[in-house]
């Protein structure tokens, strides 16, 4: 565990350094947009007015974002939502996404074109031959006012297929796990399966799908009892997220449940965006590493008493995010979870997070649902 990443090449040391100098560019021209009062939205023009310090002036990089509070959830939480509306946005159409709910009245950001910039980023990820372009997809996950759905329809969309998309609401999953009724939970679990086992009986020439890990094993099993494995129906690439997924988990699905179908990990949230993951293998023990989209969004792993403190390569400590878009900025927010921290990579030549899990203070009022 060391206080400096680990020594690198020149060339990687350089694309580090650009990174770098990218992300400050674009903090400020962030920062620019949405304190400039012909263009930022009316929450941080009337916030601008309680700082003791002017962000249109002192914000020159990323390192200054410091200067505001800690981003505050309960911000998020009821409306006027159009507060959130960048002025010059006013007249375009607003599309309005909700977190979950699982610590109480969901979280609500603003969306307008977000979620397709990000998930046309992450399609640029994944391998042809596992998801092909052209490919249909299957949306096994959370529908209603969650991103996730829109935005896996976009990606397929955008990879010139037709996503088909089953009804599931994580919010009555997690009252149910709540009164403890495990046996209605397992009932809605198997009404959600069975959704997806008649659209892939459908003859839709599906290749593709999103799911997250706990309906990945229950679709599996519910095949095994058919006879039948994801792959042999069709599938070849998966694309999956949530804090269930472990190096325990993805060995088990890549040695019981996948049957040869491409598996990759994902971390990401409604605030943030989507985190890809490097190529996870048994070479590393199944270690799963995930990198956040710079510069429109930044992860921080920071200590738990001091979140001003990223920890050192290696440690521990809690996740903290910044979202930078033209759209919605969040400068220092602590999410629910924390991991180690994990040192640039080739692909991505910035920080990332391995071992992403609850928050250990709230681990135990966090129900995970359908993740």
């Amino acid at each position: 565990m060391t206080a400096t990443a680990p020594a690198t090449s020149p060339d990687m040391a350089a694309r580090v350094k650009a990174a770098r100098e990218e992300l400050d560019r674009h903090t400020y021209e962030i920062v620019q947009w949405h304190f400039h009062p012909s263009t930022g939205c009316p929450f941080w023009l009337e916030h601008a007015k309680q700082l003791k310090f002017d962000p249109l002036k002192e914000i020159k990089g990323f390192d200054d974002l410091k200067k505001f509070d800690l981003f505050q959830d309960e911000w998020l939480r009821g409306g006027p939502v159009r507060r959130w509306v960048p002025q010059a946005y006013a007249n375009k159409p607003i599309y309005v996404f909700e977190t979950g709910g699982t610590t109480g009245t969901p979280k609500s950001r603003i969306s307008i074109d977000d979620f397709r910039i990000d998930y046309e980023l992450f399609s640029k990820t994944l391998p042809d031959e596992y998801f092909p372009p052209g490919a249909n997809w299957l949306m096994l996950g959370p529908s209603g006012p969650r991103r996730l759905r829109l935005a896996v329809e976009h990606l397929c969309q955008y990879r010139g297929g037709i996503c088909f998309c089953i009804d599931l609401d994580p919010r009555w999953v997690i009252k149910l796990i709540k009164k403890g009724w495990m046996e209605h939970l397992e009932a809605y679990k198997q009404h959600c399966i069975d959704q997806a086992l008649t659209i892939l009986d459908a003859g839709h020439d599906i290749r593709c799908m999103f799911t997250t890990p706990k309906l990945l094993e229950a679709l599996a099993l519910a095949l095994e009892k058919r006879g039948q494995t994801i792959r042999g129906v069709g599938i070849t690439g998966i694309f999956s997220g949530g804090t269930e997924f472990t190096p325990q988990f993805t060995r088990f699905a890549v040695e019981e449940l996948l049957d040869g179908a491409y598996m990759t990990p994902t971390y990401g949230n409604t605030l943030m965006g989507l985190a890809c993951s490097k190529p996870v293998s048994a070479a590393e023990g199944y270690k799963i590493t995930y990198y956040a989209p710079q510069p429109r969004a930044v992860i921080e792993v920071v200590d738990f008493d001091d979140p001003s403190r990223v920890v050192d390569y290696g440690q521990t400590g809690r996740v903290k995010l910044t979202t930078l878009t033209k759209e919605f900025f969040v400068p220092g927010f602590l999410e629910r979870d924390e991991g180690e921290r994990e040192p640039p990579y080739e692909k991505y030549p910035w920080d990332g997070i391995s071992g992403v899990r609850p928050y250990r203070a709230l681990a135990e009022s966090t129900t995970v649902g359908v993740y």
